[in-house]
């Protein structure tokens, strides 16, 4: 599904111009396409149709509450790591029981807000969050669903700043360190142990690595009920990569293919957390050019969206497809520009080396796949 594309020289969302949408919003400004969300929300979901899955959204994707609460609409639970997430979840419409809380740094009013809520359960990352947990259930004879996120030590072979699953990483407990943390919460008061959780990064692009964290983690919930614990809930995280430029990553049904072969037999309730790869292609941002300046080596198109509105450019050099507002004719020159934000950093750049058809101030472009 396809949601931006040009009609007679216009590139428009779902056949709406993106020049009346600027005419009437400003810029910079957001369009998110309903269709591709539904069409991706629906891909995930049917792969899982047959399996008893939750598939629970990651809010930290796009926070925006309009994109959360259509998700709700089609059927999305969500992730969360924060109460403000919580909040924009439950104003969504998802109930508690569709909400897992994971976060590596959980405050005790955020425990205390999840459970409120009831949440589905907690994904715990260390003894500490344990302990806090037990003490704030136990006070209001309250009983906390937990999981503890288990760090695996496999390298997702993606950016340095978005890999979460080795152990040199700040996310979760070790694996060889979890059977103990198990024992310690089978033994603490309001604390219920009802799975496992992991997540080793974001932006995969090969199954690899999903594999070899499965295969651990399948090997430890073995071991964890041959220690006597009821594992009835494996949130197997999220990480599938999209396409940003000329990458290849999985689909959805060979994803699933994967987590059949492994967990297949062990008769738990599946919990995924998508985020790009529900949101990713739905999403434009709308900016105008300010003006075009030369240096002694460069020429800049100066727009009005900025780092501050895009940050994953400059935080990892994330390459985000840019196209003009109207249509160039294909024989049209082309020469290469960056694409500028104005904050006064640097780093302030949404594409370096674009080739572009000329652009002037007051002209249309749209960032792609944010």
């Amino acid at each position: 599904m396809v949601g931006f594309e040009y009609h007679n020289g216009k590139l428009c969302a779902e056949a709406v111009p993106l020049e009346h949408i600027a005419e009437e919003f400003g810029t910079p400004v957001y369009c998110y396409s309903h269709a591709v969300l539904k069409a991706s929300y629906q891909e995930f979901s049917e792969a899982f149709a047959d399996r008893d899955a939750l598939i629970a959204y990651s809010v930290k994707a796009n926070a925006n509450q309009a994109v959360v609460t259509t998700l709700s609409d089609f059927g999305a639970g969500a992730d969360v790591v924060s109460e403000g997430e919580l909040r924009r979840a439950l104003a969504a419409g998802i109930p508690g029981s569709r909400i897992v809380f994971a976060g590596v740094g959980k405050t005790d009013v955020e425990l205390a807000a999840g459970l409120s809520a009831q949440v589905h359960q907690f994904n715990l990352e260390s003894k500490a969050q344990l302990r806090s947990l037990s003490d704030i259930a136990a006070k209001q004879n309250l009983s906390a669903r937990i999981a503890f996120r288990v760090n695996p030590d496999v390298d997702a072979k993606t950016h340095e700043k978005i890999a979460t699953g080795r152990k040199a990483d700040k996310f979760g407990v070790p694996i060889s360190e979890a059977r103990g943390l198990y024992k310690l919460a089978q033994e603490m008061p309001g604390i219920t142990v009802v799975g496992v959780d992991l997540h080793i990064g974001s932006q995969l692009t090969d199954l690899e690595p999903f594999e070899e964290a499965f295969v651990r983690l399948a090997g430890l919930i073995k071991v964890l009920r041959e220690d006597g614990h009821n594992i009835s809930q494996i949130d197997l995280g999220g990480g599938l990569g999209v396409r940003y430029f000329d990458e290849q990553p999985p689909t959805i049904s060979s994803y699933a293919a994967l987590v059949d072969k492994v967990f297949g037999r062990l008769g738990c309730q599946l919990i995924f957390e998508p985020g790009r790869a529900l949101v990713a292609d739905a999403g434009i941002l709308l900016s105008r050019v300010i003006e075009v300046k030369e240096s002694a080596q460069r020429r800049f198109v100066v727009i009005d969206a900025a780092m501050n509105d895009l940050l994953r450019p400059a935080l990892y050099e994330a390459w985000h497809r840019i196209d003009p507002v109207r249509e160039a004719p294909a024989e049209a020159a082309r020469e290469l520009v960056d694409i500028v934000g104005p904050v006064c950093e640097s780093g302030d750049i949404l594409g370096r080396a674009r080739p572009m058809s000329f652009l002037a101030s007051g002209d249309l472009v749209a960032i792609r796949t944010v």
